[in-house]
């Protein structure tokens, strides 16, 4: 068998086939094949979105009169659908005919005589409104057919030229190719008499069938250009486009079409209305790049444009290769960072080559909607190398899947467009999961070791299966959910625990305040003093917590103290020494039922009691005084039976205020207020990353704000507590570029908006015409 650049099997445009000559017709009838099974495809597609696209205009419609029209409407295109079909593919099945016998009615008349509607018979409402709709279809067809020619310039030259050969050298022009845009569009609106419908119903309709036949006919051009050139004809071909005053290039005509804002269309519309936006955007930027291309193109090499199953059979040998390099370990060196960048970065000259070594010729160019998706792919993963919400380990590891992404994005072009493909969903997850690893709270490796199995399965098992994004998201969601579980329970615990310190914090603070309060400026006996801070304060906080601020037990406890102080006033006559003989039964009773409630043993409290009764029968006069003893601001109390766990409270009600005090905000340097605004809108469920001073990073999330303090409570991955601060605290701590907010977004979210703004401010690159 001859090789298809065998100058043998070349024709070229002096060696015109006959149309009824075997060959000829043979080559014919591949078009035609291959039309019909694209074009029945595409039409079927198309069909089965109309349903849900008038379903959503009946849900939106200003009244009820429109909903109507677009609920009948639905009704006759599911009723009519076979018939439009039918006779649409029946249509251009006959002018694939009539082109083969040289009897096509397009060739004899122009296709915007085609279009023009029939003047209406004058002073005629009905007629009037006939022309009107005639007048509206027709407009949405001729725009539908320019914007796609533009679009499809270069394939379409390619086609023109090579059925051109095969007709014995009869002129084929846009507007006489039977598989052309002019003749399907027409050949649809002439099916679509077919169908009784408003005619808000058929422009619908009409916009449906440029998103998903026109749109596809570049795949069916590539389709017919490797056949013919595999058959022989013109497999040189290059794919210039001939002007009025002389030829422009691909590129050119892609700059016309830009500036003429018919955009071409690399990436299939989204039902989603931002994305579809987002979409849009970036196909006019991709435009506008190609319009000034980094190596021109008479410079590159002739060759076929490769087919998709010629990029998927390349990607598939670059992927195998990928998929023997080592998967880096945690502790990544910064090399492995730089190697990985530079594989992202020179995929699409790898895959030339490739192609190159595959089919013995690089090709020198390739097709645009191929050109813009290895571009957006590599775009994606270059996004993820610098995307600071991910740590550095894990971007090396994500990285390793540009290829199986990009065979992905030339299998299915959807994969830009809809927020839920299953290959999207597994990247967002990945990164979602990596966002929250750091070595410390992956000791064991876990987290790493999935991400990493689930990379290198999509590097050995992913051909165009694309049900492995499926299940390896199935799979990654179950290992999430498990970790979840266990750390919700960590999570919740750390939480309870916090919360319980703080309600012990506010009830020493409440206890000191009502003590120091009550005490005032009184200089107590060092052993009332000791009771009343120690052991009746640590009284105090057990009741606040048991029983609550407002208790009758916090009352009485709160009168005890009273008592107390009151029984240190010296007794100087009859009726003091009567109150306070008063005092002292109330005063052991409750010191007994409160010492004993705090964990005092019963021998602890007896000698307590009884360095009480000695003080007070010092202040009765039933005691001799002990000797005056030499006292010093510094000198200790008098030892008493307190367990030292038990801490005193503070000194002053100014310590306690002390504790709290953080600068007034309009005190604050102006990036540490900026910061503190940020501080103060973050929810539960945000992750911040925490750099220490020896540069090791950890990432944790907000678990839990203090209804009490207002203090912030932050743990890792596994639950675990990795610090608490206040507002003012995480503020200084973010200005200081110790912690940062991390994005709250799915990656391919940011990733396609840092893309259109990378674009958007794009410098021309050095050789780039200007």
């Amino acid at each position: 068998m001859k090789e298809a650049n065998d100058s043998s099997n070349v024709v070229n445009l002096s060696q015109r086939l006959d149309p009824s000559s075997g060959r000829g017709g043979d080559l014919l009838n591949a078009v035609r094949n291959i039309a019909s099974r694209r074009l029945q495809q595409y039409i079927g597609n198309m069909f089965e979105h109309v349903d849900d696209a008038l379903f959503d205009l009946a849900e939106k419609a200003e009244n009820n009169a429109a909903q109507m029209h677009y609920f009948d409407g639905m009704r006759e295109v599911r009723k009519r659908r076979p018939v439009i079909e039918r006779a649409f593919l029946a249509l251009v099945s006959r002018e694939l005919n009539d082109f083969a016998s040289g009897n096509s009615s397009a060739a004899a008349s122009p296709t915007a005589a085609s279009h023009a509607p029939t003047p209406p018979v004058p002073g005629s409402v009905e007629l009037s409104l006939v022309a009107d709709n005639e007048l509206e279809e027709s407009l949405a067809i001729t725009s539908m057919i320019g914007k796609n020619e533009s679009r499809l310039s270069r394939d379409l030259f390619a086609v023109n030229q090579r059925l051109s050969v095969i007709c014995g050298g009869t002129r084929i022009e846009d507007a006489t190719n039977p598989i052309g845009p002019a003749l399907l569009a027409q050949a649809f609106r002439q099916a679509m008499r077919e169908l009784n419908a408003d005619m808000r119903v058929k422009l619908i309709i009409y916009k449906l069938f440029d998103r998903y036949v026109m749109s596809a006919l570049e795949e069916l051009y590539q389709e017919v250009n490797a056949e013919l050139m595999r058959a022989g004809v013109l497999p040189q071909l290059r794919h210039e486009v001939v002007r009025s005053g002389g030829t422009a290039n691909a590129g050119a005509a892609a700059t016309g079409a830009a500036a003429a804002g018919e955009i071409p269309q690399p990436l299939p519309a989204d039902d989603s209305e931002a994305s579809a936006e987002l979409l849009q955007t970036l196909r006019t930027l991709f435009s506008a790049r190609r319009a000034h291309p980094s190596v021109p193109l008479s410079a590159m090499t002739a060759g076929p444009l490769p087919t998709a199953n010629e990029l998927i059979g390349a990607l598939s040998v670059l992927q195998s290769q990928a998929a023997m390099l080592p998967m880096s370990q945690p502790a990544v060196p910064q090399m492995s960072t730089v190697d990985i960048a530079e594989q992202v970065l020179h995929l699409k000259e790898q895959l030339m080559s490739q192609l190159g070594s595959l089919r013995g010729q690089r090709p020198g160019q390739i097709a645009t909607i191929d050109e813009d998706t290895i571009d957006l792919v590599g775009m994606l993963f270059e996004f993820i190398l610098e995307d600071r919400n991910l740590p550095p380990q894990m971007q090396v590891l994500l990285a390793r899947l540009q290829i199986p992404y990009l065979k992905a994005a030339i299998l299915d072009r959807k994969l830009f467009a809809h927020r839920q493909h299953p290959a999207r969903r597994l990247l967002d997850g990945l990164a979602d999961a990596a966002k929250s690893w750091s070595e410390e709270s992956d000791r064991d490796g876990r987290l790493h070791d999935t991400i990493k199995a689930i990379v290198e399965r999509l590097l050995q098992e992913f051909d165009d299966d694309m049900t492995i994004f499926d299940r390896l998201s199935a799979e990654l969601q179950q290992f999430q959910e498990s970790n979840r579980r266990r750390a919700e329970l960590a999570e919740q615990r750390v939480a309870e625990s916090t919360r319980g310190r703080e309600k012990l914090e506010q009830a020493r603070r409440r206890a000191a305040r009502e003590i120091l309060n009550r005490i005032g400026g009184t200089v107590l006996p060092p052993l009332i003093h000791g009771v009343l801070s120690r052991a009746w304060a640590n009284y105090l906080v057990l009741t606040i917590l048991r029983k609550g601020e407002e208790s009758n037990e916090f009352r009485e406890a709160l009168r005890f103290v009273d008592a107390f102080i009151a029984s240190t006033k010296p007794v100087r006559t009859p009726e003091a020494k009567r109150d306070l003989l008063q005092l002292l039964p109330g005063i052991e009773r409750a010191l007994r039922k409160g010492l004993s409630n705090v964990a005092f043993q019963d021998a602890d409290i007896e000698k307590l009691l009884a360095q009480l009764h000695a003080y007070y029968r010092q202040q009765l006069g039933e005691a001799a005084p002990a000797p005056a003893q030499p006292q010093t601001a510094d000198a200790a109390p008098a030892p008493l039976p307190i367990p030292e766990s038990i801490q005193p409270i503070a000194e002053s009600v100014d310590d306690l205020d002390d504790v709290a005090t953080e600068p007034a905000e309009d005190a604050l340097a102006p990036d540490v207020r900026e910061e503190l605004e940020k501080v103060k809108v973050l929810k539960p469920g945000i992750w911040l990353e925490f750099v220490a001073q020896d540069e090791h990073f950890e990432r944790a999330k907000l678990s839990w704000i203090s209804p009490m303090s207002g203090r912030y409570l932050f743990v890792n991955r596994r639950g675990l507590k990795v610090g608490d601060y206040s507002p003012y605290e995480l503020a200084m701590v973010m200005a200081e570029g110790r912690a940062r907010i991390l994005a709250t977004n799915a990656l391919f979210d940011r990733a396609m908006d840092a893309i259109v703004d990378r674009l958007s401010h794009e410098e021309p690159r050095p050789g780039e015409a200007t």
